[in-house]
This record gives C-alpha cells, sequence and structure tokens, in this order.
C-alpha cells in the first residue's frame, strides 16, 4: 500500500508573519498594597476621562512595592481593573514575581533600565521643598499656580504623565510615543505631539488641543477621543486644532 506523500501546495503558504513594533502602554505603578484606596483612586482616573480607559491594555509595574505581593491581593487589584475597563496583560518586576505572574496567567516583564517619573511629579516635589504643605499661607499661595496652569520646556519623554490641574497645558517641546498630557483647559503643544493628549478632562466641552505636528496616539476633549488609526486618515504631522462638535471631535488645519 503506498501513502501519498506530495505534500499540499497550500501548506506553503505563510499562514501569519511576526514582525517588530513599539507599542505605547498604560502602566499601573504599584506602590502600596492596598485594594480599598486603589479602587477609590481608579475611579477618580477614571471619571476624569471615562472613554480613555475603556479596553485600554495595562502593565503592572511592581518594582516600588516593598514586601511580597500575595497573590489574593493581585487577584483583588486585577478585578477592580477591569471592572474600570483595564485589561493587564503583563507583570513588570524581578525573578521573584514569576510564579505570581503564572498564576495569573500574566507575562512577566523584566525591570525598567531606568525609573519612569510623571515630570508632574518632580515639578510638585521642588514646590513641596520651599512651601510648607502644612500651612493655611502656604496652600493659599500654591492655588494662583494651579489655576493659571502649566508650561513645559522640557521635551516630554515615554512613559511621563503631566497634569494642568484647573487650567491650561503649554508644551514648548516634542512630546515622544507613550507620554501622557492632562488638562482641565486646553493643550497647546509647540512641536511634535506623538503621544496622548486628553483636554477638559473634568466635562469642559470648551476645551481644545492646539500642536503644530499631529502624530498622536490619542486625542481626547471631555470624554471624547479619535486613536490613531482616525488620525492617520486626514491632517497626519499637520498642525491642527482638535475642538468638541457636537458629540463628537473636529479637526482643522491651522
Amino acid at each position: 500500500m503506498t501513502v501519498n506523500s506530495t505534500p499540499d501546495l497550500l501548506d506553503n503558504d505563510p499562514v501569519f508573519h511576526l514582525k517588530g513594533g513599539m507599542l505605547a502602554m498604560t502602566m499601573i505603578e504599584l506602590i502600596r498594597q492596598t485594594p480599598e484606596a486603589f479602587a477609590r483612586q481608579l475611579a477618580d482616573k477614571v471619571e476624569q476621562a471615562p472613554n480613555f480607559f475603556r479596553d485600554t491594555p495595562v502593565v503592572f509595574s511592581l518594582e516600588k512595592l516593598t514586601g511580597e505581593l500575595q497573590p489574593a491581593t493581585l487577584q483583588e487589584l486585577l478585578r477592580i481593573s477591569r471592572e474600570h475597563g483595564l485589561q493587564a496583560v503583563a507583570l513588570r518586576g524581578d525573578e521573584r514575581f514569576r510564579q505570581l505572574a503564572q498564576d495569573t496567567e500574566l507575562v512577566l516583564l523584566p525591570p525598567g533600565r531606568t525609573r519612569e517619573k510623571p515630570l508632574e511629579t518632580a515639578a510638585d516635589d521642588t514646590q513641596t521643598a520651599s512651601n510648607d504643605s502644612d500651612s493655611p499661607a502656604a496652600a493659599t499661595q500654591a492655588e494662583p499656580a494651579v489655576s493659571c496652569g502649566r508650561v513645559i520646556t522640557d521635551p516630554i519623554r515615554s512613559g511621563q504623565q503631566v497634569y494642568a490641574r484647573g487650567g491650561d497645558l503649554v508644551v514648548l517641546a516634542p512630546v515622544s510615543a507613550g507620554a501622557e498630557l492632562l488638562a482641565d483647559g486646553h493643550i497647546h503643544v509647540y512641536g511634535p505631539l506623538r503621544g496622548r493628549a486628553l483636554a477638559g478632562v473634568r466635562g469642559n466641552t470648551e476645551a481644545r488641543i492646539i500642536c503644530q505636528s499631529l502624530e498622536a496616539e490619542l486625542v481626547s476633549i471631555a470624554g471624547q477621543y479619535k486613536v490613531a488609526e482616525d488620525l492617520r486618515k486626514a491632517h497626519w504631522k499637520k498642525a491642527i486644532q482638535v475642538s468638541m462638535d457636537g458629540d463628537s471631535l473636529k479637526i482643522s488645519e491651522l
């Protein structure tokens, strides 16, 4: 008896291709193991831009945690995240978290070569050093600076987040992919905007986003947003302004 050994020609056609790429990923850097506080603070973030957090993949960074992270605690944090639309895809940390990642069916990523620090935190540290935060007079002095917005002159690197609470955000430098800009008012970027920009995060529909070169991963005003796939269809790498037009975003060239 003979067996037909002639291979099917279709078997030689590629079924898939392996390609390298860089994807911007939101990172949750855990500092304390307190699920109750985590749920409350995450809810506050989601309230600022609810659509932004819908089906968003995230990485949990465990590098700043002290002590052992219990599996039950991690499961609770993952459950809270899913309730708010965040889908955990990986943990980031050293080898002691390998078993924990396997138990939760997540990938373990190695620690970062550099520790990301939000630019907003650095600015707040400087202000805290020069003012006693417990002093009522110091709080009164700090209030005008918050309400007037923020001006950033340094490039915004990947992984950094800058928030202008109560005002506009002006960036006089490029914004890298993976960075995030948030403002209660307008956002002005006098350079390429390659990260995410969320204006009017507390519901201000009059807010606008203005940049010299639109290369963003996401732009959002008052919870309405467009992602890179939509933005590439028109106005890509051009000077634009984004505003609200009814319940949708309007993008026009400057």
